[in-house]
């Protein structure tokens, strides 16, 4: 089977960041070694990109674009959206440099990103999962340095509607989660008193306070008794469980 047959074959079961982001580091690596990503230039008008009919080359070129365009559009582009583009997609690092030169190309403007958008959800109409994956993903990009704002929340609604996907499929990539990979146990935010788009040294700073509170050795030097420190034991495996989780979600 066929690199792209693979991919878009196997993608069930897959996670932004998780398997899903090292099959799609192992695509943007084959592009890359095949001079899929080597353009002069970055032609966004319809008529070019339908001409891209290499579904490898066309998935390729449409990630980078969109995830360099969305670190720009708010400005300049910060390390941490780097870093969570690097981090969501798994770039592997001897293609890093082929990819990084698109990256920077993309990024000398933010606009024309919805000619893309629409040429994907054309290409990979058949598979929906795989375009909402990837939505799951600009909005990590999106909250890497910080909160997301109304640029960067304007570019994903545009996003979603070129890739052709629904107010569900929107919703549950704006909160994180995969449509492939169903969320178990308790929301890890609401255990960790954070919004899902804290960052993640907010995240770190709210684990390690509610550890120091719920500790049992620090609970019982206090004198808590025996039953409230059973439950305080249950809370932490609760918190550690939650920051499992977090940890996992954003590859940290």
């Amino acid at each position: 089977m066929s690199l792209w047959g693979k991919i878009l074959g196997g993608v069930t079961g897959f996670a932004m960041g998780g398997p899903f982001g090292a099959v799609v580091g192992a695509a943007l690596g084959h592009a890359a070694d095949e001079g899929a990503t080597r353009l002069p230039e970055l032609d966004a008008r319809p008529e070019a990109l339908a001409r891209i009919t290499n579904r490898d080359q066309l998935f390729s070129i449409g990630v980078i674009v969109l995830s360099a365009k969305l670190a720009k559009v708010d400005g300049a582009v910060k390390r941490e959206e780097i870093d969570a583009f690097k981090r969501a997609f798994r770039i592997p690092p001897e293609s890093q440099r082929e990819v990084g030169l698109l990256f920077d190309k993309a990024r000398e403007e933010p606009g024309g990103y919805e000619a893309f958008a629409n040429r994907m959800g054309e290409a990979f109409a058949d598979n929906k999962l795989m375009l909402e994956e990837v939505l799951t993903a600009l909005h990590h990009i999106a909250r890497a340095d910080g909160p997301m704002t109304r640029s960067e929340a304007v570019f994903l609604a545009k996003v979603r509607q070129g890739f052709r996907l629904d107010d569900a499929s929107g919703a549950r990539a704006q909160a994180g989660q995969s449509a492939l990979v169903r969320p178990q146990g308790p929301d890890p935010y609401a255990v960790l008193g954070v919004p899902p788009n804290a960052t993640d040294e907010q995240v770190r700073l709210a684990w390690r306070r509610l550890m120091r509170e719920y500790h049992p050795d620090s609970l019982a030097a206090r004198g808590v008794p025996p039953d409230q420190l059973r439950r305080a034991s249950d809370k932490v495996a609760e918190i550690n469980a939650a920051w499992d989780r977090v940890k996992r979600e954003r590859s940290l």
